[in-house]
């Protein structure tokens, strides 16, 4: 089922026809090192946070990149494919790239410096060659579809919330939906000048969500979300925001990752409250990364 208003949502969840049965966070993780960084001009048209005007520093990302896949192996397996300089956005594979049990799924991205990323035959040979899972190529239909950034998963009740805007249209949320196996899709608009829902939105091991309301271009979405999870909703500020709080991510049961910026920007309350819903709060210093206007959970592939 897929709705598009905050009252279709509401009416169609209840915690008794939506329990969690699958697997909450992901087996295994892949990363694409920024071999080459720099930042893509073409993707700078509709994403307001890459740091256009300032110089990036290649051997920094690289370091910063080897420390954040280090890091994350205290969560899960943790897989390094190779960049390229001529695709400077693979550092965050998880718009291009994303897996459901047994199945790999390529995006339909909306800027040629991003297709470029999804007709790399590496990673689609590893899953399908290695791990025996299922290509859906979503790449060459005439929809914007651009997976895990796009569409924030509620993996264990199969649950997916999908913000439209340039990067994904109606026809690529209902293309996810089926790609991904999803029972229920609410589809939202996101703010103006919002280019991916997992900037405003974080679902966290299926049992919280951190938030930005003002990512939003109707405050009841963000609301009808919250209620599913209260009380574990966390709500950002808009300098939380900006800071990539919202893009942050649950690999395992106990422990929430994100920037050692978005981090900083947390009150001790809100830290309390992740404490309390058992989430250890873990961050990586990314701020050469981040130049390119994503954060940690882009740079994350769950491999489910």
């Amino acid at each position: 089922m897929i709705v598009t208003t905050p009252a279709e949502f509401l009416a169609a969840y209840s915690p008794e026809r939506y329990p969690p049965t699958a697997l909450a966070t992901a087996r295994a993780a892949f990363l694409v090192s920024p071999t080459g960084f720099s930042l893509a001009a073409e993707s700078a048209t509709d994403n307001r946070y890459m740091a256009m005007s300032s110089t990036t520093d290649a051997a920094r990302a690289l370091g910063e990149h080897a420390a954040l896949a280090n890091a994350l192996r205290e969560s899960v397996p943790t897989i390094v494919f190779p960049g390229d300089p001529a695709t400077p956005d693979a550092v965050f594979p998880n718009n291009v790239f994303a897996t459901a049990p047994g199945k790999l799924i390529v995006g339909a991205m909306r800027h040629a410096v991003r297709r470029r990323e999804a007709e790399r035959a590496d990673i689609p040979r590893f899953f399908r060659d290695l791990l025996n899972y299922a290509l859906v190529d979503l790449s060459a239909q005439p929809l914007v579809a651009e997976l895990t950034g796009a569409l924030v998963i509620d993996r264990a009740r199969g649950i997916g919330f999908c913000g439209l805007s340039e990067r994904c249209d109606l026809a690529g949320a209902r293309a996810m939906h089926a790609a991904f196996g999803l029972k229920l899709t609410f589809c939202f608009a996101l703010a103006t000048g919002e280019y991916h829902t997992n900037v405003v939105l974080a679902q966290l091991a299926s049992r919280a969500v951190i938030l930005a309301p003002d990512g939003f271009a109707d405050l009841a979405a963000a609301d009808a979300i919250a209620q599913v999870y209260a009380p574990r909703a966390l709500r950002l500020t808009r300098a939380q925001k900006a800071a990539f709080a919202g893009n942050a991510i649950a690999l395992d049961a106990d422990k929430v990752w994100m920037s050692a910026r978005a981090a900083a920007a947390l009150d001790a309350e809100q830290r309390a409250q992740l404490a309390d819903w058992g989430f250890e709060l873990r961050s990586v210093a990314l701020d050469e990364i981040e130049k390119a206007g994503g954060s940690l959970r882009c740079c994350v592939g769950e491999i489910f």
